[in-house]
């Protein structure tokens, strides 16, 4: 039996935590919303909201998510580097699309890495989920990579990671986190919209200054 001393600090390191969480969901939020208007101060609310969640899903046992959120780190400074370099030239970082190769060849990648990673974390650490980890991970991995490089597609690979990430979420009780990424499912497809808008009224204007 818990004594009274005990359960209070419990109860205290519980609430500390979901007020962290909570910040942590309002600057992502933030961060998506100003990717889709192209704002640079993006990777600002990316790069605090990464810092926070780093520790959330450690304390998890999320293993590779813990691992995601330092590569993160580097990729809100990498696609804020990318797209105040482009405006310092005054040539806008434009939005493109891959080719089909060149996403099934990401598409083979994600596949035999998330069974690799899943496969050591199963054999040889406690983490929860493994396999759903690692699929998550690696794909949000190559997928942030689209986005500081403005790759149209990141709005549709968002979909099905954002949708996955929702059970691993609510498996570990990050029930903040969950919601975020049911309301994410619904923004990337906005998201999605918005960047397409954009990218064909640039291919407009290239086809007439051409």
């Amino acid at each position: 039996m818990l004594n009274p001393d005990t359960v209070s600090a419990i109860k205290a390191a519980a609430l500390a935590m979901s007020l962290w969480e909570l910040l942590a969901v309002i600057l992502a939020l933030a961060y998506l919303l100003l990717a889709m208007k192209e704002h640079i101060s993006c990777w600002y609310a990316a790069f605090i909201s990464t810092t926070i969640y780093l520790f959330l899903f450690w304390d998890v046992s999320l293993l590779m998510e813990s691992a995601l959120q330092v590569f993160y780190l580097f990729m809100a400074v990498y696609g804020w580097w990318q797209w105040r370099h482009h405006a310092d030239k005054q040539q806008d970082l434009a939005i493109h699309c891959w080719s089909v190769k060149t996403h099934l060849i990401v598409f083979a990648t994600v596949g035999v890495l998330t069974l690799v990673f899943g496969y050591g974390l199963a054999q040889n650490t406690e983490a929860a989920l493994p396999y759903l980890d690692s699929f998550t991970t690696w794909g949000a991995v190559i997928t942030t990579y689209m986005v500081t490089r403005k790759v149209l597609e990141n709005w549709i690979y968002w979909i099905v990671i954002d949708a996955a990430s929702v059970y691993l979420y609510l498996d570990r009780g990050l029930y903040l986190t969950a919601l975020l990424f049911m309301i994410y499912v619904v923004l990337v497809i906005v998201g999605f919209y918005q960047w397409y808008a954009i990218y064909k009224r640039e291919q407009q204007h290239e086809h007439v200054a051409s």
